[in-house]
């Protein structure tokens, strides 16, 4: 076997698919025989909700099937440290590359590290080829040569820069595939996510919602943030797990011309400015950016039994706030939730309850499917006004305001609030003002706005000075 054959291994990690993965293609070139090779990190394993675990397995499952289409033996699955088990399982193929994209996540970077010291050890090489990203983080500086701090500038020169075109499918049939010694048993999955996990669904789903005639890509930009329709892509899911890459989908986006298709192309560059934000400050994933927020007073749930009960409230939607309550049911039923309704339900823990981003991040990365610690972190660092190119601290979500601006008929609280489905609409966001209260069997609010606006403020205004 000459070396340009060599076998080599191809680690998944976020690229659920055969289209448009460079890595994938990098391990096949010059007709390499390659091994697929997924690892159940346990230190992952044990940060994943049951949400994004669920999801993983019917991943696997399908990313199996489509590699098998092609005559192989599947995806190899292997449990344990991602460096004891690269260095076996390369060894064992007589392999002599691992091919990956690359990772730049504050874990995933100490990860390949030590995969790669220990690749080393037995002349194997790590190669990364390209990234989950449509501009790889790091590619772009300000004009001073430092990373950018606010995203407007950051969107013009990824603009300016542009985005490559997809890399070539790898078709499975005319691939050499191997298969390791020691293969870990999947456990079964979710039979309702196997029909909507994989590239094969995503791409499906995504042409769909892409050249429907209403509340779709054409709509985008006008109804992404009313909740009630539900008009959004749902692609953060897939984006999340590689079923698609976003250079797929701006290259879909190239034959759109309208405002649906600017306003998703810039919350693209969004994920890119999240993940590049988090490669030059890893700090953020449990600190503020803005150093001064260290000393914002918050409630401790742990050492305060109100505070405790208010986060409770919270997580399990009875709040009192109708919209708030929908969110975060929509979260515990679905493992996803409308973005308009994620900036409102991270508002009204931070502000009108006072407590920390942190305990609604860990609770969103705990239940979200699509949880990605760049997206989540920074995402409540903004709203908390905290983070780079952060809300200001003083903007402050009205609740009620919010509910009847962006579910203005009801129909998103209906949805997941069973309890006000009979409550008329002119009570529906303030139930408390009907006749006789609530209904049965739903709260009051738990906390008074305009009170708990003044609170925060105040508490803001202690690091001010």
């Amino acid at each position: 076997m000459s070396a340009a054959a060599k076998p080599t291994v191809w680690w998944v990690r976020r690229d659920f698919r055969l289209a448009d993965n460079p890595a994938l293609g990098a391990a096949a070139a010059d007709g390499a025989p390659v091994l697929p090779l997924f690892v159940l990190d346990p230190v992952l394993l044990a940060s994943a909700g049951e949400a994004r675990r669920a999801w993983l397995f019917a991943a696997l499952h399908q990313l199996d099937a489509d590699l098998r289409e092609g005559g192989g033996p599947g995806l190899s699955v292997a449990q344990g440290r991602p460096a004891e088990v690269l260095s076996r399982v390369a060894r064992e193929a007589e392999a002599d590359t691992v091919h990956i994209a690359a990772d730049f996540g504050p874990y995933g970077r100490r990860r390949d590290d030590a995969v790669r010291e220990a690749l080393a050890e037995a002349d194997v090489e790590l190669t990364a080829t390209g990234s989950p990203y449509a501009v790889a983080p790091g590619s772009l500086m300000n004009k001073s040569g430092t990373p950018f701090q606010v995203f407007t500038p950051f969107h013009r020169a990824w603009q300016e820069r542009g985005v490559h075109g997809p890399a070539p499918a790898v078709d499975p049939a005319k691939v050499t595939w191997l298969q390791a010694t020691d293969r870990h048993e999947l456990e079964e999955a979710d039979p309702d996510l196997l029909e909507r996990a994989g590239e094969r669904a995503a791409h499906e789903a995504w042409e769909t919602w892409r050249h429907q005639d209403s509340e779709g890509l054409t709509d985008y930009h006008r109804l992404h943030d009313f909740p009630g329709p539900d008009a959004t892509s749902h692609l953060s899911v897939a984006l999340r797990w590689g079923h698609l890459h976003p250079r797929t989908l701006l290259a879909d986006l190239s034959a759109h011309t309208g405002a649906g298709a600017a306003a998703l192309a810039r919350q693209l560059a969004w994920r890119d400015f999240f993940a590049d934000v988090l490669l030059h400050r890893p700090d953020a994933v449990t600190q503020p950016i803005r150093s001064e927020f260290t000393g914002l007073p918050s409630d401790e749930p742990r050492d305060n039994p109100e505070a405790a009960a208010r986060l409770q409230a919270w997580q399990q939607g009875r709040t009192g706030y109708p919209l708030v309550d929908a969110g975060m049911r929509q979260l515990r039923a679905e493992g996803w939730m409308h973005n308009r309704v994620r900036m409102v339900v991270a508002s009204f823990l931070i502000k009108d309850l006072h407590l920390g981003w942190w305990e609604g991040a860990a609770w969103f990365m705990r239940h979200l499917r699509d949880g990605d610690i760049a997206q989540n972190q920074l995402n409540w660092q903004w709203v908390a006004g905290c983070g780079t190119d952060a809300s200001p601290y003083f903007r402050i979500f009205n609740p009620l305001t919010q509910s009847s601006k962006f579910d203005a008929d009801g129909t998103y609280i209906r949805r997941y609030v069973p309890e006000l489905a009979d409550v008329p609409l002119k009570h529906l966001h303030e139930p408390w003002s009907a006749p006789g209260g609530p209904p049965a069997g739903y709260p009051g609010p738990i906390v008074d706005h305009a009170t708990e606006r003044k609170e925060s403020l105040d508490r803001y205004e202690l690091i001010k000075r």
